[in-house]
């Protein structure tokens, strides 16, 4: 809504307002923003990703929680990227689509939102008081200030390590030097951009736009085939920009990422995939803990028979048999 002729919502991958939401035009949301049910009075403009947004109406203040899917909800997160790609029934797959919650446009969030919250200074109850992210004068609460700090480093350490350890399970070593003496770090962070769900560099959008306007290009064909060359080098430039991420993480140069560093990473990856597995499990649990939701059925065996007990959840028994695979995968890697 608007008193505006134009206006827009502007939001990244995975936006999900809640039911009966309003909010007013112009709004921008990081990715993966979630939105409680309520009516939104002013323009909002919130950078943090992976945030519960609500009200604290009787204080009269907008509140933003990040990292509220990593620490509440990973069950619904994790579903949601396999179910995205199981669904992919396209018969030529020519565009990479990025279906993972962590790619280099949510990373590149992520890395802004660790320098936003680093400059807060939060309270004895982890919360911060700031403005600027609404139309108003009302005060944002942030809550979990110190909390979200350590989801968000751990989720790009687990970015890089795990991208690290794909490639090299893909060209079948264990020889980490060999892949990174090929893998030159970006000289600086790309910015990506979602191109119909394909996550494309910015500047080579850019080279797109300046070849149609000249005439370069004058085909969908061509076009096409930008997509298509775009997406077979989608993950080798993913992972230069995970390896650039790290660096800028922890302050370090290229060649400072010696044998010990990639000793701590791959115990970082291993830690933060366990957290997250039994995190899918956690949040999955507490549906069936919920006394409301089990309102509606006569007894427990009811309840399972017609959703299932959580012990034969197939989504979740496949998430933990690749912990599995991966456990083993790390073990081979540090013998």
């Amino acid at each position: 809504n608007s008193r505006g002729a134009d206006g827009e919502i502007i939001a990244g991958r995975g936006f999900w307002p809640g039911l009966c939401v309003s909010l007013k035009h112009n709004s921008r949301f990081a990715s993966f923003t979630i939105i409680a049910k309520g009516d939104y009075p002013s323009e909002l403009d919130i950078p943090i990703p992976f945030s519960l947004i609500s009200q604290d109406m009787s204080n009269d203040r907008l509140v933003v929680m990040p990292a509220y899917w990593f620490m509440y909800n990973m069950y619904a997160l994790a579903r949601n990227a396999w179910k995205y790609e199981d669904r992919d029934k396209r018969i030529h797959k020519m565009q990479t689509i990025e279906f993972d919650y962590l790619g280099p446009d949510t990373i590149n969030e992520i890395m802004d939102a660790i320098r936003f919250l680093q400059k807060l200074k939060p309270n004895e109850k982890d919360e911060a008081i700031i403005t600027g992210w609404e139309n108003s004068k009302r005060k944002i609460l942030i809550t979990k200030v110190s909390a979200s700090l350590t989801v968000y480093r751990q989720l790009v350490h687990y970015y890089f390590g795990s991208m690290l350890i794909n490639q090299l399970d893909a060209q079948q070593t264990t020889n980490y030097k060999k892949i990174l003496s090929s893998m030159r770090p970006e000289s600086k962070r790309s910015t990506w951009i979602n191109a119909g769900g394909q996550l494309i560099q910015a500047d080579r959008i850019d080279a797109l736009k300046k070849a149609i306007k000249a005439g370069k290009i004058n085909q969908w064909e061509q076009v096409h085939r930008f997509y298509h060359d775009e997406g077979i080098k989608y993950t080798q430039n993913k992972l230069r920009h995970a390896f650039t991420c790290y660096l800028e993480l922890e302050g370090l140069k290229p060649a400072a990422f010696t044998k010990k560093q990639w000793a701590t990473l791959l115990d970082t990856t291993l830690q933060t995939k366990r957290w997250m597995t039994a995190g899918i499990r956690t949040s999955r649990e507490k549906d069936y803990q919920n006394p409301f939701r089990a309102m509606v059925y006569e007894n427990r065996k009811e309840m399972d028979a017609v959703i299932g007990p959580i012990s034969e959840n197939s989504f979740i028994l496949n998430q933990e048999k690749a912990l599995r695979q991966f456990e083993r995968k790390i073990a081979s890697l540090r013998s």
